[in-house]
């Protein structure tokens, strides 16, 4: 039976063309135009993948993800953007969307991300008689042959050094970092080099999960507990028995749920959605956000007991633009992978490329980088990637920066001024904005992350 796919694009002719050539492709193929459309084909059919535009006329392609999300937490998502959009495409993954593709598509690059999506979707759908087997053999037998970069800026030794110490500890970890920055990686190399690396490594994306799925997800649930339950399951805590729990994104789960998951941690016992009875679990929690924790804390959307109870050490991942002296190390490795994937023989990629990648700021980190690489090496006929194998915005936002440099007209560059200028500049900014944060970071060239961090260095109230 072949696999389904819904396709929402509000194009009639790109969605027709992009329809026919996934069924030509061997895939079962529902197209819709709005999101009001997808969603109500969803009460019909749960489609394995929802490939949707970003730009639609009802809601955009991130709240229908939302809405998918909630309703069928199983299907894969893909968003298509324009790379324009690559910071929507970045917040498509914190919602659990599997990848993002650009526009123009490339048929190639495309057939290549469903089928990545379709097979993982295979894997996390894995009965619980497959996970005991999976137990048997844990997941870091598969991660030995697999490089960690180190780097060699010291913030990013010190963040080998820091995994290496507190790995074979029985302390919880939170790991900090922006989206794409590889906290999911440093929580597996954390677990590998754990007393536990021969039990199992489950991993939860808390930002994708609905206040009604949240707590089944976690915990479980029993026969009948809801509408929809017509078997027991088992929680990510009870598959995670003696092993490691990795919760991304935590500070997005419900706080209802928060409740529920401060009582396993202390108590080190769950209970399933409709049971009565406890269950005793040993599991180490490795949680990870890119969310301002203190700030959820004040605005009492994160629970403070909660935090400290998986902050007993914390790790910070630092974003590809502040170690651009390891994007030559990063390079070699994502290259590697594509020509494995792609079966290529690509040698590197040329200097003016080379040029761009050290300007352009990666607000993707590195999950962007090994995209843009993996996408160059499927066009690449040659031995070298050239400026027309990679995303001609980056080409443009490089030369517009440069430009900008080189005449120094932006007189609130933060990037090119000196510290002791900073916070009087960043107070002028605030007050013309109104202390609109995302306004300020605009204007200051600076992403909101950066300016959370300029305001908490010099105690500025906003």
């Amino acid at each position: 039976m072949p696999q389904t796919i819904l396709v929402v694009d509000d194009d009639p002719s790109f969605n027709n063309m992009l329809s026919a050539f996934l069924k030509r492709n061997g895939f079962a193929v529902d197209s819709v135009f709005s999101s009001a459309s997808a969603l109500a084909s969803l009460s019909e059919q749960t489609p394995d993948l929802v490939l949707t535009d970003f730009k639609l006329p009802d809601m955009d392609g991130l709240e229908l993800m939302r809405e998918i999300k909630g309703r069928a937490p199983n299907t894969s998502m893909i968003l298509m953007t324009n790379y324009s959009d690559v910071r929507t495409a970045v917040k498509s993954i914190q919602l659990g969307a599997f990848e993002f593709v650009t526009k123009p598509v490339n048929p190639d690059e495309l057939l290549l991300t469903v089928n990545a999506a379709l097979k993982q979707q295979v894997t996390e759908n894995l009965t619980e008689k497959e996970h005991s087997t999976r137990k048997a053999k844990p997941e870091n037998t598969q991660l030995k042959d697999r490089k960690y970069i180190i780097g060699k800026g010291e913030k990013a030794k010190q963040t080998w050094e820091h995994i290496q110490l507190v790995a074979p500890t029985k302390m919880s970890v939170l790991i900090l970092g922006e989206s794409g920055t590889g906290k999911e990686y440093a929580a597996r190399m954390i677990h590998q080099n754990s007393k536990r690396s021969n039990e199992v490594f489950a991993a939860v994306d808390c930002g994708a999960l609905s206040k009604e799925l949240a707590a089944s997800e976690l915990f479980g649930h029993v026969k009948g507990a809801f509408t929809g339950a017509l078997t027991d399951k088992k929680g990510q805590f009870e598959v995670a028995n003696g092993g490691t729990l990795f919760l991304d994104e935590i500070g997005n789960l419900p706080y209802e749920v928060q409740v529920q998951l401060l009582r396993a941690l202390q108590e080190k016992k769950i209970r399933k959605v409709g049971s009565e009875k406890d269950i005793e679990v040993n599991v180490r929690i490795i949680a990870a956000t890119n969310e301002r924790m203190l700030e959820a804390i004040d605005e009492q959307t994160f629970r403070l007991d909660l935090y400290h109870r998986v902050n007993e050490f914390e790790l910070k991942l630092i974003p590809l633009r502040e170690r651009i002296g390891d994007l030559n190390e990063y390079l070699d490795h994502f290259l590697a992978e594509a020509n494995q994937e792609l079966e290529k023989q690509i040698l590197g990629v040329s200097q003016a490329v080379l040029q761009i990648f050290g300007r352009y700021s990666w607000p993707g980190n590195l999950r962007e980088l090994r995209n843009v690489v993996r996408r160059a090496a499927l066009l690449c006929q040659e031995e070298e990637i050239g400026l027309t194998h990679i995303p001609s915005t980056l080409v443009e936002e490089s030369s517009s920066e440069e430009q900008e440099a080189s005449t120094s007209t932006n007189g609130y560059d933060l990037k090119n001024m000196q510290e002791h200028n900073e916070k009087e500049t960043i107070e002028r900014v605030l007050m013309e904005v109104r202390y609109n944060k995302t306004k300020a970071a605009a204007l200051l060239n600076i992403d909101r992350t950066t300016l959370y961090n300029k305001l908490s260095k010099y105690n500025i109230k906003a």
